[in-house]
């Protein structure tokens, strides 16, 4: 049996987490309601864009793990990497949290699991 929570479960949670936390999340693309992938899009007062995804780990878990840095001098790359994302995974759920401890926050997700 899969104990995996929906990933419009976990989205919202996510989000009413952030905001527990004096954050904000928003969701800025829906993938597959049961099973689509989620990929955090982490900022600190709306700069330091780092995306999140999930990873498998030596020992069976999936942990959120950083995969990609906005560079400040080049930020349409980092859209343009997203929306090739988006484009490749359908299913893909897209995140967007801007909360003052982001690797922190990250690191509750994680212990959450």
């Amino acid at each position: 049996m899969d104990a995996r929570l929906p990933a419009h479960l976990e989205a919202g949670a996510i989000c009413r987490l952030a905001e527990s936390q004096g954050g904000f999340a928003t969701v800025l693309a829906k993938g597959e309601r049961d099973a689509g992938t989620i990929l955090l899009v982490m900022l600190c007062r709306g700069t330091g864009a780092v995306l999140y995804e999930r990873m498998p780990q030596r020992d069976g878990s999936r942990l959120f793990v950083a995969t990609n840095r906005e560079d400040a001098e080049k930020k349409q790359e980092f859209s343009e990497y997203l929306a090739r994302r988006r484009s490749q995974d359908a299913d893909m759920w897209l995140i967007e949290v801007d909360i003052a401890d982001p690797e922190r926050f990250v690191v509750r997700l994680n212990d959450s699991r």
